[in-house]
């Protein structure tokens, strides 16, 4: 019997102090962060009596994936369970040592005391005038008064009650300013509240267990879907004699609730939120259904691979060489990763934070690149070989060539060519042209079918004061019905591709040398049939 009693005190013991939940505060102390999601690593500290205790810890972010929450705790305490929640509700958990949450509550005590002087004042006037009212009467019925005491009975009511009312309007002022104070007194209580509890949002609620009270270490672990990082570069070369000096950089957005200070960064290609089941194929059976109706595709915008904005904005050409000593690159099987000894400041406001991550210097061969077809405009291009050692990802890239942004690229390495090119930005100097020949294009009918043929002259300047390399590109049209036939007449003396039907000359131009390139195709077809991309 007096073991099941001591049974039950024990059983009450632990009841009673897990009704009491034990409040701490997390402390972020590094971050992994991947392209859409990130890992948070913090440290909290309790004091815990023996038995089974709740505790809450604050400061975490507003979402966690609560498959994924990690505690770590002494081997004298038992993790019962991990909740997650953003809707915990206690007293216990507005810190009243706030300083201006005690100001303000202490500016209301004292506001809510002289109002409650000032009712006490109000009522007394008011029983006071309610008093008077009722001796007017007894006075009127009293018929042993003479017109002289009447008369100063009267006076004596009448400025008596005046004085007193007064008093009460002057009471109801006072109340009424003191009732504003109140309520913008409780607004800033309630803003001053709501910021705590903004910072402390999510939650995670533990019961553990302990036969020894003791003040705990925990390290907490979990990931959040409310942040993420995206790669950007900035690409600086004096000449088209030097390597290119390339910034490897980053932009880390988070909106998870909580402001990482001093926080140590770890950036990463992975993705653990995707789909890691590897795919199996199923028996493929034919069934008949309706036919699709696929939209045109110019292919002509296939050759327009470099794309450049923005000219003429001065850019700051120094570049930061000391940051390669604080980032080290962890290439993994399947991912890269970038460890940032330096901490970091990456406030919870959505705003995107440059993280800069390596300096790099990549040896490159310039040329030239031009498709008069599509731009008549020429583009520098570096050529980056064996681009996969320096662990370049996706991204886009700020151009500055002699010192001048000259606009943005994107860099693409995941790619099967041996060779990086990298656009360095349009060069007006050299003149490009492409016109048709009136004399020598023209359509024919010969029979059923129509015979059209095209002839035109590229002619390249070369007005710079040096000796360039052009990558020269045109193309004539590949016939994929066999009523369509295409002759190739004169392919200026270019490398021909008869599958794709471009045309590609190794242009070399001498300072201010001009070169003329003749090109010249017939297409025959049908008289009744119409091409709409001819």
């Amino acid at each position: 019997m007096k073991r099941i009693f001591s049974l039950l005190i024990v059983l009450v013991s632990a009841i009673t102090f897990a009704q009491k939940p034990i409040f701490t505060s997390a402390k972020i102390k590094s971050a992994t962060i991947y392209s859409n999601s990130a890992e948070l690593n913090h440290t909290a500290s309790a004091t815990i009596p023996s038995g089974t205790s709740e505790i809450v810890i604050k400061n975490v972010a507003d979402f966690v994936n609560e498959n994924t929450i990690q505690i770590g705790a002494p081997a004298n305490v038992t993790v019962l369970s991990v909740q997650f929640t953003r809707n915990f509700i206690s007293e216990y958990e507005i810190d009243e040592s706030n300083p201006l949450i005690k100001r303000v509550r202490d500016s209301i005590m004292l506001i809510e005391k002289e109002m409650g002087k000032i009712a006490n004042e109000k009522v007394s006037y008011s029983k006071t005038i309610d008093l008077l009212d009722k001796n007017q009467n007894v006075a009127g019925q009293n018929s042993g008064l003479n017109v002289t005491e009447l008369i100063k009975l009267v006076d004596y009511y009448r400025a008596k009650r005046n004085e007193l009312s007064n008093l009460v309007d002057t009471l109801i002022e006072k109340e009424n300013k003191l009732k504003d104070k109140l309520s913008k007194l409780n607004s800033k209580l309630e803003l001053n509240t709501q910021k705590q509890e903004k910072s402390s949002q999510g939650k995670l609620v533990l019961q553990v267990m302990t036969d020894v009270a003791s003040s705990v270490n925990l390290d907490i672990n979990y990931i959040t879907a409310n942040a993420s990082w995206s790669p950007f570069y900035d690409l600086r070369a004096d000449n088209i004699n030097s390597p290119i000096n390339l910034m490897y950089k980053a932009k880390v957005v988070q909106n998870t609730g909580i402001d990482w200070k001093k926080v140590k960064l770890t950036l990463s290609s992975g993705n653990p939120n995707q789909n890691n089941t590897a795919p199996i194929l199923q028996a493929w059976f034919l069934r008949y259904g309706y036919p699709r109706t696929y939209g045109y595709v110019n292919d002509d915008a296939k050759m327009n691979e470099v794309v450049v904005t923005g000219y003429g904005v001065k850019k700051d050409a120094a570049p930061q060489s000391s940051i390669s000593n604080y980032t080290t690159i962890n290439e993994n099987q399947l991912n890269v990763s970038f460890d940032i000894d330096i901490p970091y400041d990456i406030l919870s406001n959505g705003k995107a934070h440059s993280v800069a991550l390596k300096d790099l210097k990549l040896p490159a061969t310039y040329k030239y690149y031009a498709v008069p077809k599509v731009e008549k405009e020429a583009f520098l291009l570096a050529e980056i070989s064996e681009y996969s050692k320096f662990n370049l990802l996706p991204g886009e890239a700020n151009i500055i060539f002699e010192g001048m942004y000259v606009g943005k690229t994107m860099i693409n390495p995941n790619q099967t060519s041996d060779t990086l090119n990298l656009s360095m930005g349009r060069d007006k100097k050299i003149a490009i042209k492409r016109e048709k020949i009136a004399d020598k294009s023209g359509t024919k009918f010969l029979s059923g079918y129509k015979e059209q043929t095209f002839t035109y002259d590229i002619t390249v300047k070369n007005n710079k004061k040096e000796a360039i390399e052009l990558l020269l590109k045109d193309q004539y049209p590949i016939s994929t019905d066999k009523e369509i036939t295409i002759e190739l007449l004169d392919n200026g003396k270019a490398k021909v591709n008869v599958e794709t039907g471009i045309l590609t000359w190794d242009v070399k131009l001498s300072a201010g040398e001009t070169k003329k390139y003749r090109i010249s195709y017939k297409v025959k077809y049908p008289k009744d049939k119409f091409i709409d991309n001819l």
